[in-house]
């Protein structure tokens, strides 16, 4: 299984438990301003910037030293390419539900959240769980929880658990139906491996691999 997407199946399962061909890359003439364009909506790169701004400002408050927070820079150094996957994966995670009929409710949503803030000591234990492992702000926390749900019952409707192909197989249809598509700065989008994967035109400029915490 693709790396990324082992990590996002245990980011999945976490609050259970706690090669086709690749799509057509879309330029800058086709989606101007755009950083994914899912189901004929953008993702602009103002909105990934400021995702992407939101966890190193969380990361920022979340330690007072220079050092450490270097350190935890360093440990997220694909945080732009990273965050851009959660972004597209999240809707294509939505679209496969909203296709089984799931729906998750608020209630669910904060009984989730109690249950996992009590494992983690708290609130602000939970926060930073969410945000060393996975990349989540706290602002986000709730909407990721949200999502959690929404994979583990699409996976129980399914007979099966996140980790298994047939959930990943529902994942992959949501993204054929999507039509996802990625500009060609940050990779394309691989609907078998339900992942963004690094572009291979080498004449594309990757403006993601050397990043610094004052431009992500």
């Amino acid at each position: 299984m693709h790396s990324r997407r082992r990590r996002t199946a245990l980011l999945l399962s976490a609050a259970i438990v706690a090669a086709g061909p690749l799509l057509t890359a879309c330029g800058s003439e086709a989606h101007p301003g755009a950083a994914a364009v899912v189901g004929g909506q953008r993702i602009t790169v103002s909105q990934l910037e400021n995702r992407v701004n939101e966890v190193r400002a969380a990361q920022r408050a979340a330690v007072t030293d220079d050092t450490q927070y270097a350190q935890a820079v360093a440990q997220t150094g694909k945080l732009t390419r990273d965050t851009l996957h959660g972004m597209v994966l999240d809707r294509v995670l939505h679209r496969a539900a909203e296709d089984a009929g799931i729906t998750v409710s608020r209630k669910e949503v904060q009984a989730m959240r109690a249950g996992l803030e009590q494992q983690a000591g708290g609130a602000k234990g939970l926060e930073m769980t969410w945000l060393q492992q996975y990349g989540i702000p706290p602002q986000r926390l709730e909407d990721n929880l949200r999502l959690q749900l929404e994979a583990q019952k699409l996976a129980a409707e399914l007979g099966t658990d996140t980790s298994q192909p047939v959930f990943w197989d529902a994942l992959s249809k949501a993204s054929r139906e999507l039509d996802v598509d990625l500009n060609p700065r940050y990779g394309d989008w691989d609907v078998q491996k339900v992942s963004r994967v690094d572009a291979k035109t080498p004449w594309v400029r990757d403006v993601t691999t050397a990043e610094s915490p004052q431009t992500t």
